[in-house]
């Protein structure tokens, strides 16, 4: 639910910049205020949720969506990180992602990821998926005080 007084903050961590854009299309739209931070691959992502350079003074988000298919540290690789950080690992990761793999499904979820979604092909699907996310991660569910 969101804090009093200041929008939900996102960290997206996505490499593909349509899929970005789509993100942040479908977060305007969405019901819940928020604040989207975007991070390239797994490497920024871990400097922007750590506050470490260049990513000094980052606000820590409220959720991170996160991809699996980046470039120098992938989305396991950042979620194992994420979980072997006390300070971090309270941070609900969803993983939004085009792999389908039985595989990938279960490590995400061994590495407590908080959900997992496929994502859709169409547009209208994909913006429908990043709304259903946002308004329930951030609009439904009560989350661990930052």
């Amino acid at each position: 639910m969101t804090p009093v007084g200041r929008p939900m903050r996102i960290l997206l961590v996505e490499d593909n910049p349509g899929d970005v854009r789509l993100t942040v299309e479908a977060l305007r739209e969405g019901s819940v205020s928020n604040e989207l931070h975007v991070a390239e691959d797994g490497e920024d992502a871990l400097a922007f949720l750590r506050g470490e350079a260049p990513h000094v003074g980052a606000p820590r988000p409220d959720l991170v969506i996160l991809d699996l298919n980046l470039p120098r540290k992938d989305g396991m690789e950042l979620l194992a990180d994420i979980e072997d950080d006390e300070s971090l690992r309270l941070i609900p990761t969803v993983i939004l992602t085009s792999s389908a793999s039985d595989r990938d499904v279960l490590q995400a979820y061994e590495l407590r990821a908080n959900a997992y979604v496929t994502k859709p092909a169409g547009v209208h699907e994909f913006t429908d998926a990043v709304s259903a996310i946002a308004d329930f991660w951030l609009g439904v569910v009560h989350l661990p005080p930052t």
